[in-house]
């Protein structure tokens, strides 16, 4: 078992005019390899867990991806370079909107690939065990 963590600074878009800055954590941990774990507001009295597919992070820092309770999409300034990406998480009236930036979760979403590298999630699985638990 690997894990691979994260800690970073981002924004709660509650309005336009109101930016919240809170921290949060992205981990990884090899025994799911398809998924990370998002944690908000990770130094607070209620954080908030969210797990996401991995590859779904990885697509959305790069365009838009996810539909329902989880999208992502990259922000691109006025001169065309990427800094952040957004997650909008939830739905209706109870969705949130967080600003992200790009390069920590870059970095950080390189060394989970090297950990466990993409197409080879499910190697280790033993997929007659688990029919045998589907029975």
């Amino acid at each position: 078992m690997k894990q691979c963590h994260l800690s970073l600074e981002i924004t709660l878009w509650g309005t336009s005019e109101l930016p919240l800055d809170l921290n949060c954590e992205f981990s990884y941990d090899t025994r799911d390899p398809l998924a990370v774990t998002l944690i908000l507001n990770s130094d607070g009295d209620r954080p908030v867990r969210w797990n996401l597919c991995r590859r779904l992070l990885a697509d959305g820092l790069v365009s838009r991806v996810g539909e329902g309770d989880v999208v992502l999409w990259p922000l691109f300034g006025r001169d065309g370079e990427q800094n952040s990406f957004c997650i909008r998480l939830g739905g209706g009236d109870r969705a949130a909107l967080f600003e992200i930036p790009t390069e920590p979760v870059s970095q950080w979403l390189a060394r989970t690939w090297d950990m466990v590298p993409s197409g080879t999630e499910l190697d280790g699985v033993d997929w007659d065990e688990l029919l045998q638990l589907a029975e």
